[in-house]
């Protein structure tokens, strides 16, 4: 169980992380904490500080990897090669993530990132619903791990994260 202190931590290395549409509100990520489909894996320091976490929907079919993040002063360490290696090794269930574009050399290396990791760039349309109010849709690609999305799989996907994850249907 994740504490308050601990949380604000995941949270910190969020922000610092991802652009504002790309991440919930403080209390409105917290109030996740109680979704028994969702699941924070953590990385801690010497002293118990989080340096690395992995936030995830585990669904019957498929785990949602739908945040991701090491703390900026440990990136390019090899720690979140070794987190994504370890969530995938418990993982009984093929896994999905969104990723940006490929327009940004930055978005580029993150694809290759989890290229290398095992991941399947797929080429459906795809978008973000807003995660805070006045945002508009945010288009992405989805990666899936061990293998490429069928179409079928696509949608089946694309509906069960939007009805359980964002809480809209599209």
């Amino acid at each position: 169980m994740i504490n308050d202190k601990q949380f604000d931590e995941i949270y910190e290395i969020m922000e610092g992380s991802f652009p504002e549409s790309e991440i919930r509100t403080y209390a409105r990520q917290r109030a996740l904490l109680s979704n028994p489909n969702y699941r924070l894996i953590t990385e801690t320091d010497a002293d118990g500080k989080i340096i690395a976490f992995l936030a995830s929907w585990e669904f019957s079919t498929f785990g949602f990897v739908e945040h991701f993040a090491v703390s900026p002063l440990l990136r390019g360490s090899g720690l979140g090669a070794k987190l994504l290696s370890q969530y995938i090794e418990q993982s009984q269930i093929p896994i999905r993530l969104e990723v940006e574009l490929p327009e940004s050399d930055f978005a580029k290396r993150r694809i290759g990132f989890y290229e290398r990791c095992g991941f399947h760039l797929n080429s459906y349309d795809y978008v973000q619903p807003p995660l805070r109010e006045g945002q508009a849709d945010l288009p992405l690609n989805i990666m899936s791990y061990p293998d490429p999305l069928t179409e079928a799989e696509f949608f089946h996907f694309r509906e069960t994260v939007y009805t359980e994850v964002y809480k809209r249907l599209k």
